[in-house]
């Protein structure tokens, strides 16, 4: 794990990974504030990376139960940065509580850190 904790606004659609703004494990929870690690893997071309984040209990637009958000990719060069986390969108009081952030390389853990929106 290269870093964790608060990060500047991310252009998801972008090749560069956001900059972090403060190493945490508990960040204020507001509208727009983006959370999460980065990753540096190396040596690992064309393996696949396995994620998940378990967050508080909140509702999606239909009124149902969201569940974890989950998702796979591959790594692309042999030294390869990866960034997982979240942005807090409305309405913000749902949103807190613990985020877990979880990766597996070609079926191995190796990254897990619980994140807390305060």
């Amino acid at each position: 794990m290269h870093s964790h904790g608060r990060y500047a606004g991310w252009d998801r659609e972008g090749r560069d990974l956001p900059d972090l703004v403060k190493i945490t494990t508990e960040i204020e929870a507001e509208l727009g504030v983006e959370f999460g690690y980065v990753l540096r893997i190396r040596h690992a071309r064309n393996s696949k990376i396995t994620f998940r984040i378990e967050h508080p209990p909140f509702v999606d637009g239909d009124g149902n139960p969201t569940p974890p958000f989950e998702g796979e990719l591959y790594v692309k060069t042999n030294d390869y940065r990866f960034f997982l986390g979240d942005t807090v969108w409305a309405p913000v009081e749902d949103k807190r509580g613990d985020w877990r952030l979880i990766t597996w390389l070609d079926g191995l853990m190796v990254a897990d850190k619980t994140i807390a929106l305060i």
